[in-house]
């Protein structure tokens, strides 16, 4: 019996501190120090996610500065194409229009040169022969052959239509007028400058003892027939055979008129 009792006693004891253990709260320490390490672990964790983020951002930032850059320069590319291919196409037009200035000019040479000149003649009488007037200023005379020269001899268009303007400035009375008009026409009208051209040869008209006058009219017909106007064309051509029936531009006219 005695035993039993030291069992019973043994047992409860040993419940009794169980309890106490049980009940007993966790010491300070430790709470704080599980607190600190949860908090390290979410900021480190915020950090990452933090830079992960930061190297994104720079990544689609250069991507865009990239892009951006390509895109200039494509579109700068596109510009000079576009520039080339312009230069390209003004250059074709300059050639294609500097041939039918060589076309034009050999034509008016060659009807010049078939002209009969007296052999012994000295160049003064030559060229009043071809344009059928001379002046007695010296002066007058060699700017106005210097100007033709340009044409004939030397090639140099664009020199000889700044010359003959100035002709026409210097001598405003002169008998070359009337050809100092049509040389320009001609120049105007090889380059397709047909606005000028007109002009030119309309001038020419008004001197009616001109022996470009025929010329001149069957030229202002090619204008407007180069122009689509056609029934003008027409009459310039007719108005040439009427007026000058036996010459040289009334054969051309006719071959136009048919």
């Amino acid at each position: 019996m005695f035993s039993n009792l030291k069992r019973v006693f043994t047992l409860t004891l040993l419940a009794s501190a169980a309890s106490a253990s049980f009940a007993a709260p966790a010491p300070v320490s430790d709470l704080s120090n599980s607190s600190q390490l949860s908090s390290t672990r979410s900021a480190s964790s915020e950090s990452d996610v933090q830079r992960l983020e930061r190297l994104l951002d720079n990544r689609n930032r250069v991507q865009l500065q990239m892009q951006k850059q390509l895109d200039d320069m494509s579109l700068e590319m596109n510009n000079l194409r576009g520039q080339i291919e312009r230069n390209n196409y003004d250059m074709q037009q300059m050639q294609q229009r500097q041939r039918e200035l060589f076309v034009e000019l050999d034509k008016v040479r060659s009807e010049i040169k078939s002209r009969p000149a007296p052999a012994a003649a000295a160049n003064s009488a030559q060229q009043e022969l071809v344009d059928g007037t001379f002046s007695s200023d010296a002066d007058e005379q060699a700017a106005y052959q210097n100007a033709v020269d340009l044409i004939l001899k030397k090639r140099d268009y664009a020199g000889a239509i700044a010359a003959f303007k100035k002709f026409q400035s210097d001598y405003p009375d002169s008998s070359f007028a009337p050809n100092t008009h049509y040389w320009l026409g001609q120049l105007y009208f090889a380059k397709k400058q047909d606005t000028d051209a007109a002009k030119s040869f309309g001038a020419v008209l008004a001197y009616k003892d001109s022996n470009k006058r025929a010329d001149a009219m069957v030229k202002l017909g090619d204008i407007a027939k180069r122009n689509n106007n056609a029934e003008q064309a027409n009459k310039y051509y007719q108005q040439v055979v009427d007026e000058y029936p036996d010459s040289a531009s009334a054969s051309l006219a006719k071959e136009n008129l048919k």
